[in-house]
């Protein structure tokens, strides 16, 4: 049964740091690309940021970039989100999932497939 459970969200103040982590059940890391996405109620989801374990490309949201970092950990099945520099504007709920994503002149989009966690809530707030 594929699984996907995040954990590590909390309240932080603006400039702090989060770790979030994804446990992945029921498949390889290498048989899917992983994202993170979010979404505040009342508004449109975001793909913050993508993981290709098996060549170990990454993506990222222009609104992450430099500040976030993806990555993975196969022998535990684990996709990492490091944040940092938070800001009360990355108040949401942060979800992992399969995904695909699609690189075009203006920057990556990202899809979400068939598999996704429950969430976990980040406010980021003083």
């Amino acid at each position: 049964q594929v699984q996907l459970v995040e954990s590590g969200g909390g309240l932080v103040q603006p400039g702090g740091s989060l770790r979030l982590s994804c446990a992945a059940s029921g498949f390889n890391l290498d048989d899917y690309a992983i994202g993170w996405f979010r979404q505040v109620p009342g508004k449109q989801r975001e793909g913050v940021s993508c993981i290709v374990s098996s060549d170990g490309s990454t993506y990222y949201a222009d609104s992450v970039k430099g500040r976030f970092t993806i990555s993975s950990d196969n022998a535990k099945n684990t996709v990492y989100l490091q944040m940092n520099s938070l800001k009360p504007e990355d108040t949401a709920v942060y979800y992992c999932a399969t995904a695909r994503v699609v690189v075009t002149p203006t920057g990556p989009t990202f899809y979400g497939l068939d598999y996704w966690g429950k969430g976990t809530l980040v406010t980021v707030s003083s």
